[in-house]
């Protein structure tokens, strides 16, 4: 009930009725695996260089139907910066202006659930952009994977602690790691995991 009643108070907010099709209801089987490469981890000050994205339908990955862009920054980037997302200033000579941007992000992932690994920092950072253009919070339904390992892992572990890194995750679930470190191949990382643990009753 709560959820109906904030989702509809941030449909009144939307500024630009273009973007409608974000609060339509969704009965496909599709999900939007997403990550974000930043220049940091404060939402406040930081921005998002890159966005990676893939489609997942039913219990297949559509690897054909991938989207990548990378967003220009307001200011020069660190070196300090670099070493944590990879993104070389050449990376970035042909970034979109970051509206842009995410005007084709909204359009790829459309009403369908996000799913992501530790995907409220993601979405916090998408909103940064997105709420002072449209009025707006992303109306998606969203599916940490983080929680659902956590869940699978529990009655195992009742009193223990469960490490929740990403590569501990990939290990446990016996998936391969993908080569380049870049925001689609973690999305793609992060939609294996997110199908493993869904054809997974319960974790050893």
């Amino acid at each position: 009930m709560f959820e109906g009643i904030k989702k509809r108070l941030n449909r009144r907010r939307l500024k630009d009725e273009a973007y409608a099709f974000l609060f339509e209801p969704y009965k496909g089987d599709e999900v939007i695996v997403f990550d974000t490469e930043t220049t940091g981890l404060n939402v406040k000050k930081d921005e998002i260089l890159s966005i990676g994205a893939v489609k997942v339908k039913g219990n297949t990955i559509l690897t054909s139907q991938t989207f990548e862009l990378f967003l220009k920054p307001s200011s020069q980037i660190s070196q300090k910066s670099i070493t944590i997302h990879r993104i070389r200033p050449c990376d970035l000579e042909n970034a979109m202006e970051p509206q842009k941007a995410l005007e084709a992000f909204l359009r790829f992932i459309g009403p369908r659930p996000l799913v992501g690994y530790y995907l409220e920092f993601d979405t916090a950072m998408i909103e940064k952009y997105t709420k002072p253009w449209l009025g707006i919070t992303l109306p998606n339904k969203q599916i940490e994977i983080s929680g659902l390992y956590f869940d699978k892992k529990t009655p195992l572990i009742p009193q223990g602690g469960i490490d929740l890194r990403f590569d501990t995750i990939m290990r446990e679930l016996k998936l391969p790691k993908m080569g380049k470190h870049n925001a689609v191949n973690d999305a793609i990382m992060t939609a294996m995991i997110y199908l493993k643990l869904l054809n997974t009753e319960r974790l050893r």
